[in-house]
């Protein structure tokens, strides 16, 4: 029972240590794109560590489970795993993560509930408020525009993604600054972005305990926005993006001495003045492969007993 201990020790490492050092760099605001990238592949190497524990325990638990793992493996490589050995430990470790898989599994599933039960009201109230002409089919339109005396702009997810975007804010956004605002969006839409919050907010409801998952949850949050900032500012340059930004929030109170839920919105538009230092692509291949390694060391670990009885 030393491997799945073994990969359980791993997880808490991965999950204490990666947050503080994603914390202490420098370079994910440069680079939100490899930044999402790597949060993904450490909560999923995570994910990984939990479910060979959970594996491996249940096989040295239950010979019924550990027949199945090792239908095909040699007489040698079964000895390695020390399946005879479990006791109670095994039973309690394969029984508490296979619980924790299921709840993860029906957190999720309660967010795609919420996500589309919320888009469904959203659809309707733009129904509502931009009724669908004779003959044109809902949802059809890409680009939705509303009667409203607040500049905003939004992306509506689903199986037809659309672009709202309000009459005040084209008063106020003119030519690129507005082909900036929707750019963004298009970058949301793109990137489905919407699945990347639904899965980090699963997990941080799910176990508000864990705080790598808070942590993933709030830099999905925070990242999303800025490699939608990115895209536009790759098409109508940073500074165009960064007053579209202020024109479209500066009647929300962002810029105020109190804070807000949008208080990330100065931060933005101070990092889009900035004139933009990125990494080099090599390093950028190499944070994007060490990354893509992540979830692959418990696969190696797990595999570490029957390479050595093999060998």
């Amino acid at each position: 029972m030393i491997l799945p201990a073994a990969l359980l020790l791993l997880a808490a490492v991965a999950a204490v240590l990666a947050p503080r050092l994603l914390a202490r760099a420098d370079w994910p605001d440069r680079e939100p794109v490899v930044a999402l990238w790597v949060w993904q592949c450490v909560v999923a190497a995570v994910l990984v560590c939990c479910a060979l524990s959970m594996t491996f325990s249940a096989a040295a638990a239950w010979h019924a489970v550990g027949g199945h793992v090792f239908a095909t493996a040699p007489g040698p490589v079964v000895e390695a795993y020390a399946l005879g050995t479990s006791g109670l430990w095994a039973d309690t470790t394969a029984v508490t993560l296979a619980c924790g898989g299921l709840w993860s599994a029906a957190m999720l599933a309660r967010e795609v509930v919420r996500a589309r039960a919320r888009r469904r009201r959203r659809r309707a109230e733009l129904l509502l408020r931009a009724p669908v002409l004779p003959g044109e089919v809902p949802g059809s339109d890409p680009l939705v525009v509303l009667e409203g005396e607040r500049p905003d702009a939004w992306w509506l997810p689903g199986a037809s993604p659309q672009l709202v975007v309000t009459t005040a804010a084209l008063r106020r956004l003119e030519g690129r600054r507005l082909d900036a605002v929707l750019a963004h969006e298009k970058g949301h839409a793109q990137a489905r972005h919407d699945w990347l919050l639904h899965c980090s907010a699963a997990l941080a409801d799910g176990f508000p305990q864990v705080p790598v998952f808070a942590a993933f949850r709030d830099e999905m949050h925070r990242l999303v926005e800025l490699a939608a900032d990115d895209v536009a500012s790759r098409r109508f340059g940073r500074l165009t993006t960064a007053l579209a930004l202020v024109e479209l929030n500066e009647d929300r109170g962002v810029f105020g001495p109190c804070p807000t839920t949008q208080a990330q919105v100065p931060q933005r538009v101070h990092r889009l003045l900035t004139p933009p230092n990125r990494l080099s692509a090599a390093r950028r291949l190499r944070l994007t492969a060490a990354a893509a390694l992540v979830p692959v060391v418990p696969v190696l670990v797990a595999f570490v007993p029957g390479l050595r009885a093999l060998g």
